[in-house]
């Protein structure tokens, strides 16, 4: 049976700090490759976290989690909230050349265009007053339920 190991490539400012803890485990803990080393699971979760901020774990750059939180706290994104405007986007986050584009004109639509679905009116089947949410639909149900209308 074989024992599933974590391959850790420590930053190389952390190789020989690495190395001294890698050295005091029980069983030691064996290299893999000229600059990375084989780690148990069991002993990955007890070792010190400042021996692996730069390293790379299993081919991944290791994230720690006191980096997520610090990144997390300076980050400007915001969640959008339904209903809620978008906060305004900062002057910087424009090029030097950038120009706004206009703000979008609200048209009345023209007479006898069908309703959209978003605007809240019914689509029903002039045949039996079946209510749809788009006209496509309408249509369709004609074709395949109405075909002597046609």
């Amino acid at each position: 049976m074989s024992v599933l190991m974590i391959t850790v490539q420590p930053s190389s400012t952390m190789r020989v700090e690495f190395a001294k803890w890698a050295v005091r485990q029980t069983p030691k803990v064996r290299t893999c490759a000229p600059s990375a080393f084989s780690v148990p699971p069991h002993l990955f979760t007890h070792m010190p976290e400042e021996l692996l901020i730069g390293a790379t774990v299993d081919g991944h750059p290791y994230r720690s989690p006191l980096e997520d939180e610090a990144l997390a706290a300076a980050s400007q994104w915001h969640t959008g909230v339904p209903g809620e405007p978008l906060p305004e986007v900062p002057e910087a986050a424009y090029g030097p050349d950038a120009v706004q584009l206009p703000e979008p004109e609200q048209r009345p639509a023209p007479a006898g265009a069908a309703p959209s679905e978003g605007e809240g009116a019914a689509i029903v089947c002039d045949v039996c007053s079946r209510p749809f949410g788009t006209a496509r639909g309408r249509d369709t149900h004609r074709r395949q339920a109405h075909p002597e209308v046609e």
